[in-house]
């Protein structure tokens, strides 16, 4: 298996309900419930019954979800509660306690690989959910039932029960499930590496994730697609999003899903050659397995440990997880691992010179090899495939036909009103009407065109005279103080020790104008349209980084520190080259209105959407006039620094407009004598394979 199903419960009856308020009454009674396991509140539950009637519907119900919750730790106790649910449901003639007790049955045998056994209590289920008209478990059942036949390798049943599962949860508007299904059929897919359509699917998945809102379902499907990245290829895609995941399992203590999301990030590394990193994850997984009961989602686990150890040499270590790896397949007849584990032991047996325990095992992956290619599954998903996308199609067309049906309709009653209007108006009146009305649109038109350009023209007196303003006071009085310096060495005036003397001077007025010319070109860019906002994934560290080694000799000249404190992690989704141009800015600002000794940090925050990055001095801080201002394109007032540094009054107003283009936004916190914090946001990277029940 390359993914991990979801768990889906169906409770929804009215006695559910009576019993899920009384459980929540037992979590405020006993305390804080993170100190209580679901399981041990159910257990709470039940022990009420212990000197009482057990023959009731809320008894059966909180022994079958007990057996649920013991899936993946005992997976016995499933078997044993269902039987028990079963027994008094038959006697007390409750059938929907019947049907769930089925289900419970029909999901210990599909864990224990008996696939047959478990279709025959799947579909006892479902009959009763039928007589009983219980849509919302009838889904769950063909879901499960959905599960049994991807197990088997049958991905055209698999596929159909599928779709008929889309359209009830479309039509009964049970979001959950909706996502479920649509991850099931995009592992489906990946399964058999059509991955253009496993992506579609995810692509529907995460849209409905979005509106759910619940993180730990979404660390499920991200940790699904992190394995499908790694199928692709794509590891850094891979790694993003099983790092995420791991992050919210980890939170919320989800056993099972974190097991599952360590033997991923293992996997990752494995492709990645990284086979030490590969163990020690593969390891942190292992030991979760320890705790759970899951044989079937083991299996991937040992096989990734076999070869890891196999590319490390360690051939005796690899021989023991591939034929644990094996046995397991052979016990839930998983031919996919069962294909996979012949083939390592034969790579293994071969390298220690056993030719033939490695032949042996070479006919065993031969001949399983060949009944995975003579399944003619494949060819009916891609039946099936066909039909969905004429389907897709035919929908196109009614829509279509529908939308030109409309418009149709409007243009008929349009001309039986315009016909209307003939038999009561004279040709007089609509000759003079119609020309009217057309003067009248000339003129409004001629209006809204003139107005444009009026507003137009204003702009460009404005970028004009502003740009004329700092080429005239910030340009030309240093150039000018240069051309001065050089005029009195040339003829003598200044000896050469002289002149030398102003070498530091000179350079740091050089590397204002560059600064300033840099500022005053983008921010020209901007006016004229001509700066293009060409998003991507973006390492904010990395230009921190490379504009702290620019500004360290202005930093150094003031004793000032520059600390970077943004993790490697900070990926965002923006312009490199526009937020190389607002962290420059931001960071020259701090050093500017720093004293000597200060001190100027650049640190993150993550958000749910977005990133906020701030830049923070101990400086001399602002007012809130000033503040009011900085931001304002059409002020160039430029302030002074602690050194005397000079500015264009350009480089916030700029920041502004280079934020805003990638979709953040910007602003200030500070107080006089206290220090000033710039803080901008920006999109987070965009996020581009666990099986759902």
């Amino acid at each position: 298996m390359i993914s991990k199903f979801k768990t889906f419960k169906n409770y929804d009856s009215k006695a559910f309900y009576v019993r899920g308020v009384l459980l929540l009454f037992i979590f405020f009674t006993y305390g804080a419930p993170a100190q209580m396991s679901y399981k041990d509140s159910l257990l709470i539950e039940i022990s009420k019954y212990q000197n009482s009637s057990k023959e009731n519907t809320e008894y059966v119900e909180l022994l079958l979800e007990l057996g649920l919750e013991q899936r993946y730790f005992n997976l016995d106790s499933l078997k044993s509660l269902s039987e028990e649910g079963l027994k008094i449901s038959e006697k007390i003639g409750y059938e929907i306690g019947k049907a769930n007790a089925y289900l419970g049955l029909g999901t210990f045998y599909s864990d224990k690989g008996k696939y047959d056994e478990s279709l025959g209590n799947l579909q006892k289920a479902l009959d009763i959910s039928f007589v009983e008209k219980d849509d919302t478990l009838r889904l769950t059942i063909l879901n499960t039932i959905g599960e049994q036949f991807d197990y088997r390798g049958d991905y055209d049943l698999a596929l159909s029960k599928y779709l008929e599962c889309i359209e009830l949860a479309e039509y009964l508007e049970n979001q959950k499930m909706l996502s479920i299904i649509n991850e099931n059929i995009a592992n489906l897919y990946i399964s058999q590496k059509d991955f253009e359509e496993g992506m579609f699917y995810y692509e529907k998945v995460k849209k409905i994730n979005e509106k759910i809102g619940d993180a730990i379902i979404m660390a499920e499907t991200m940790s699904n697609m992190a394995s499908a990245y790694a199928d692709m290829g794509k590891l850094e895609l891979a790694m993003f999003n099983i790092n995420s995941a791991i992050k919210t399992f980890e939170d919320n203590r989800i056993r099972d899903w974190l097991a599952y999301a360590y033997q991923v990030k293992g996997k990752v590394y494995l492709k990645q050659q990284k086979n030490k990193w590969a163990l020690y994850w593969y390891a942190q997984s292992e030991i979760l397995h320890d705790r759970l009961d899951d044989l079937r989602e083991e299996i991937q686990l040992l096989t990734g440990m076999a070869k890891a150890h196999l590319k490390l040499g360690n051939d005796s270590i690899s021989t023991i997880y591939a034929q644990q790896a094996y046995d397991h397949s052979l016990n839930l007849d998983v031919l996919s691992g069962i294909e996979e584990g012949a083939e390592l032991l034969y790579e293994i047996y071969k390298n220690k010179g056993d030719y033939k325990m490695a032949l042996e095992y070479h006919e065993i992956f031969n001949e399983v090899s060949g009944k995975i290619s003579r399944k003619e599954s494949k060819k009916g998903l891609t039946m099936l495939k066909t039909k969905i996308a004429y389907e897709r199609q035919k929908e196109q067309l009614i829509l279509e036909n529908k939308e030109a049906l409309a418009k149709q309709k409007k243009y008929v009653y349009a001309t039986l009103i315009v016909l209307i209007i003939f038999l009561f108006i004279t040709a007089l009146i609509k000759r003079n009407a119609k020309i009217q009305k057309e003067l009248n649109k000339e003129l409004i038109l001629k209006q809204e065109d003139l107005e444009r350009k009026e507003k137009y023209l204003y702009e460009v007196d404005q970028t004009k005279n502003k740009l004329f303003s700092i080429i005239g006071h910030d340009l030309r009085g240093p150039i000018g103080a240069f051309q001065g310096l050089i005029k009195l060495f040339k003829e003598g005036d200044m000896s050469k020790e002289e002149f030398l003397g102003f070498v530091p001077k000179l350079k740091s007025d050089i590397d204002n104008i560059a600064f300033t010319l840099n500022n005053l070109l983008s921010w020209g860019q901007t006016q004229m349209n001509g700066a293009q906002t060409k998003p991507g994934i973006t390492a904010i560290e990395s230009i921190v980084n490379e504009n702290i080694a620019l500004l360290s000799e202005v930093a150094n000249n003031k004793s000032i520190r520059l600390i970077n404190r943004i993790e490697s992690n900070t990926l965002t989704w923006c312009d490199s080259d526009q937020i190389d141009i607002v962290i420059r800015n931001l960071i020259s600002n701090a050093l500017k209105f720093t004293p000597k000794d200060g001190m100027v940090t650049i640190s993150a925050a993550e958000k749910a959407r977005h990133w906020e990055i701030v830049v923070r001095d101990n400086g001399v801080g602002m007012s809130k006039e000033t503040i009011g201002k900085i931001f304002d394109q059409s002020n160039s007032h430029s302030t002074y620094g602690t050194n005397d540094e000079k500015g264009t009054g350009l480089g916030l107003s700029l920041c502004k407009e280079m934020v805003e283009k990638n979709h953040g936004n910007i602003w200030v916190d500070s107080s006089i004598h206290k220090g000033s914090s710039f803080y901008f946001s920006i999109p987070k990277a965009k996020k581009e394979y666990k099986k759902t029940a």
